[in-house]
């Protein structure tokens, strides 16, 4: 059997190992896949990987032996996933392997914004300490967590781990969610509607999938609705905020700061409005990239293969 990686380096730059994939056929991995070559590199293959190799359905029909596409990420909006379902081909995700990885971004994106921990130290390093005229100084507003209010919108697995960590640091926990779960566990916690918790909340955390109601959810609209001295962060995917509208925002002083580690294009074009906002804090897209998420993404990218080659898929997103 001939295995195609289209675009591993992301998930295993060479800190992990493919060894588990080649036990069950021929494997070829690529670094990365321009479109032109994904047809050449695949036409053979009966098992494809992809991470952001798109697999649109004239594609696929240019694949006659594929039966099927693993996606080593959780979301998979790069297949055609009616296009393989018309062929009979199966398209499997690797859910949860990164929530650890992901809340634990999360509150770095914060803890840098309500403390400044980099800017404080590269001050120090660069002699301003040693000149000081008093046993310690601050340059930016150090902020405590204790009793503010976290909004988390989408409460789901991430969600409500963001929430554990929130209710260790002593916040008070405002969600919003299309399913609403039993919370009652929770003494801190209340479920309202996006408005209700714009406005009340202080730290506003994007956690909800990119669906068409979400898209652009974070808007010029809903940045006014929130306080002046709340900060946003967002560890979901970038096209939930228009970049644009968080760029005024910010430069306005509408909210005082975002922690963002997704933007809406992917890797940016050099002039995103966003890197000459006020107290935005940007990060390539690195939450999931922990080695310890990548280790478990490999091996349950193994585990759904094996179930599918042993006549039991997992994780199918095409049923």
């Amino acid at each position: 059997m001939k295995i195609v990686i289209l675009d591993g380096y992301t998930l295993n730059p060479g800190d992990l190992s493919w060894d588990g994939l080649k036990k069950f056929g021929d494997v070829e991995m690529y670094d990365r896949t321009p479109a032109d070559k994904i047809v050449e590199r695949a036409k053979d293959a009966e098992v494809v990987f992809t991470n952001k190799v798109p697999l649109e359905e004239e594609l696929i029909h240019q694949l006659p032996a594929l039966k099927y596409i693993g996606v080593l990420a959780t979301g998979y909006n790069i297949v055609n996933t009616d296009a393989a379902k018309a062929k009979g081909i199966v398209v499997a995700n690797v859910p949860a392997y990164g929530t650890a990885s992901v809340v634990q971004m999360t509150f770095a994106l914060l803890l840098e914004l309500c403390l400044h921990v980099q800017r404080h130290s590269d001050s120090a390093i660069e002699g301003k300490w040693a000149k000081s005229k008093d046993w310690c100084y601050w340059d930016y507003p150090l902020v405590e967590l204790s009793q503010k209010t976290i909004g988390i919108v989408g409460f789901g697995r991430i969600g409500q781990q963001v929430g554990d960590v929130a209710t260790a640091f002593g916040m008070n926990i405002i969600a919003s969610s299309r399913t609403k779960s039993d919370q009652s566990h929770r003494k801190n916690f209340k479920w309202a509607e996006i408005p209700e918790l714009l406005k009340e909340s202080d730290v506003v955390s994007i956690h909800c999938p990119l669906l068409p109601e979400t898209k652009g959810l974070i808007n010029k609209r809903s940045l006014q609705q929130m306080k002046n001295a709340a900060f946003l962060i967002n560890t979901s995917r970038g096209p939930i905020i228009i970049d644009e509208d968080l760029a005024v925002a910010l430069n306005n002083d509408v909210i005082a700061g975002a922690g963002i580690d997704v933007l809406s294009v992917e890797p940016p074009p050099k002039n995103n409005p966003l890197f000459e906002a006020k107290n935005c804090i940007i990060t390539p897209h690195i939450a999931w990239a922990t080695k310890e998420a990548r280790a478990r993404l490999m091996d349950i990218t193994v585990q759904n293969l094996s179930a599918f080659l042993a006549g039991n898929p997992v994780n199918v997103v095409n049923k």
